[in-house]
């Protein structure tokens, strides 16, 4: 009799299951596993940031001063935004920080929050205001984040997203790049409520310092003119989109009757550019 070789019906070294969809599937639970391992962190933060002592957050401030470059607090410009800031301070926040204002000449129109009540205010925002008022509502509403320390819950989440990346995916990991990607729209979610509470602080303050809320929205109006992320785009930005911003200081002002008056002149100083 001749032997006929024939292929077995089934082989056990051999999925049935495509290899592609298996590896998916093996991605997308190791980035639930660590997302989930983050967010549970996360809440740890929560909880531990706020008993934080305040003497510690101060020695915290140093390192992040020092990796600035051509900081500044000593000049005019740098003492009238102090003054302002002091004036919102006393009248209204009464926050348990002594608030440094630093200006550094960058064309970012932004201002950030650091640790220990320090402020960075970038020159190129200053280029943009046109009112006092309006300078105020941007300084109180940095200091609004001081309230639920959120410059320090959101420098815990960057530490642990770094320790957790490092630790299971190694530092040039392609995964690792992969679960940033889903980290950071949970997260922009995150730090656009802290945005809105700290837009309804900096309402609070205008309205005790000036009894009115006159140029709260103003900054926010000219960027809507320039960039607007368009319908949908404000869920890829930390900071809510600006028409819907706008919408909410209207709302906020209306609802606790805050009134719009007159303005207050920017001083001279503040829009001066320096020389090259």
């Amino acid at each position: 009799m001749k032997y006929t070789a024939r292929m077995p019906e089934t082989n056990v070294n051999v999925t049935p299951t495509s290899p592609l969809r298996e590896f998916f599937v093996l991605l997308s639970g190791v980035i639930a596993i660590i997302v989930g391992i983050y967010l549970l962190l996360g809440l740890a933060l929560n909880i531990i940031v706020p008993r934080i002592p305040m003497t510690f957050e101060r020695k915290m401030a140093g390192p992040f001063i020092n990796s600035m470059a051509s900081v500044d607090r000593s000049s005019e410009k740098a003492q009238t935004v102090q003054k302002l800031l002091d004036v919102i301070q006393g009248r209204y926040a009464k926050l348990p920080y002594t608030f440094t204002v630093y200006l550094q000449e960058s064309p970012r129109v932004n201002a950030v929050a650091l640790p220990g009540g320090n402020i960075v205010v970038f020159s190129g925002l200053l280029e943009k205001v046109e009112s006092e008022n309006e300078l105020a509502f941007i300084l109180a509403h940095e200091m609004g984040h001081y309230v639920n320390r959120d410059h320090l819950k959101g420098l815990g989440r960057v530490l642990v997203f770094i320790m957790i990346s490092a630790v299971l995916l190694g530092p040039d990991s392609s995964v690792g790049n992969l679960l940033a990607q889903s980290l950071n729209i949970t997260e922009m979610a995150f730090s656009r409520n802290q945005e809105t509470l700290a837009d309804e602080f900096a309402l609070n303050a205008l309205h005790s310092t000036y009894g009115h809320v006159g140029g709260s929205a103003d900054f926010f109006i000219k960027l809507s003119k320039e960039v607007n992320a368009g319908l949908g785009g404000h869920y890829f930005s930390t900071h809510p989109e600006n028409l819907k911003r706008i919408a909410h200081l209207k709302n906020y002002s209306r609802i606790h009757g805050f009134a719009e008056k007159l303005l207050r002149n920017i001083p001279a100083i503040i829009n001066k550019k320096r020389p090259a």
